[in-house]
């Protein structure tokens, strides 16, 4: 009989046999599937703020900051700076001829949380008009825009779903006075954790003479250059030009290294349990089935078939135990809807993203402890002497 026939016999009949250890076998599915479910639940998390961030934004919008200033957050332009930006050749006109650009500003406030009494932060944005001319994305679900002049506010939908009394026509107390929700709005992106109001509003309830930041629309997308070259390197302003698809994007970057990081050790942890715990399992199959695996020594199969049963069965009930895992993320915590805090943000509200990749990322993990699981006791069964296992008949 050749060596392929021999594997492929004796591989086929091990894992037949697997339900008559399904006890046994249950220890390394359960274990590689907690391994696994915890690994894609956690990087689900970082991934789905990431899509999240880097969904905000095109890459013919630009946001300035002040130079140095990592977010809008802590950026602060005053008012010459502002209208300077705003007239740059590179800035796109509208209809009315005017520069489409919104000064904006970022002030935080408190809302609490659904289920709980204590207050959040919460981005209250200050836009101009324009600023929904610039987002084509931003549709209202319900009500209506706020009126500049007047204090009203519109409220992302994430926000809604979050916190508690963001619903349409209820009133918040921010700075001594009331603000009117008039609106929910949706544009998919991180702004769906804010509340939006009139600019000139917010400026004159917090006491404000500038803005944050300043978001821009390009002529055209090979702009960008010049208008950045232009703006950093005049002495009359000091800022930072980001696209606005980049500046996002990089909010994430540091909240997602360090999700991947504990997600990595806790993971570790786990996976240091879950291959003793195979390992053991293989060691127990192996001692098992001693008797038959001398048999087929004696019958003329070889140490190859013998490696490769263990192996296969180890590699076997690992991807069971993977896919359960991913399987069980998956139905949990994909679209599963949380806020957190953000680097430069408030709280951004976002989906969890079981991604075909977290997926793939998860089997990858179960197969590693798998093959380590296994290898030991497969070699242990290839180098058992027959009559070894034959005089325990």
């Amino acid at each position: 009989m050749s060596t392929f026939r021999q594997v492929r016999e004796i591989v086929w009949m091990n894992l037949l046999s697997i339900p008559q250890r399904l006890g046994a076998s249950l220890v390394i599915v359960i274990g590689i599937g907690g391994v696994v479910g915890v690994l894609v639940a956690m990087l689900s998390m970082s991934t789905g703020l990431q899509k999240t961030l880097t969904a905000t934004g095109r890459d013919d919008r630009v946001v300035i900051l002040r130079g140095g200033a990592n977010a809008e957050l802590s950026s602060f332009l005053d008012r010459a700076a502002w209208t300077q930006v705003k007239y740059d050749p590179a800035v796109a006109r509208g209809a009315d001829g005017l520069p489409l650009a919104s000064g904006e500003i970022i002030v935080i406030t408190e809302v609490p949380r659904r289920g709980q009494r204590t207050g959040a932060n919460i981005t209250l944005r200050g836009v101009e008009p324009n600023g929904f001319v610039l987002r084509p994305e931003v549709r209202l679900l319900e009500g209506r825009r706020f009126r500049p002049g007047l204090r009203e506010i519109i409220v992302g939908r994430g926000a809604h779903e979050q916190f508690e009394g963001l619903e349409v026509g209820r009133e918040l107390r921010f700075r001594g006075s009331d603000w009117r929700i008039v609106g929910i709005f949706e544009s998919g992106d991180a702004h769906d954790s804010e509340l939006w109001t009139d600019t000139q509003t917010a400026q004159s309830a917090f006491n404000r003479t500038g803005v944050s930041s300043v978001l821009v629309q390009l002529t055209d997308i090979d702009a960008f250059e010049p208008l950045k070259r232009r703006l950093t390197t005049d002495p009359q302003l000091n800022v930072d030009v980001f696209r606005e698809r980049d500046y996002f994007g990089a909010q994430a970057a540091g909240l997602t290294r360090q999700i991947g990081f504990l997600t990595g050790i806790v993971a570790a942890i786990m996976a240091v349990g879950a291959l003793f715990g195979a390992l053991n399992t293989m060691y127990s199959a192996v001692s098992a089935r001693t008797v038959e695996i001398g048999t087929l020594r004696a019958l003329g199969f070889g140490r190859l078939p013998v490696v490769a049963s263990v192996m296969a069965e180890a590699m076997v009930l690992s991807l069971v135990g993977g896919l359960l895992g991913a399987g069980i993320a998956y139905g949990l915590f994909n679209g599963y809807s949380v806020s957190t805090l953000g680097g430069g943000f408030t709280q951004v509200a976002f989906n969890f993203a079981v991604t075909p990749g977290l997926v793939l990322q998860g089997l990858v993990w179960a197969l590693g402890i798998g093959f380590l699981g296994g290898l030991m006791p497969a070699l242990r069964a290839a180098r058992l002497p027959v009559t070894t296992a034959l005089r325990s008949l």
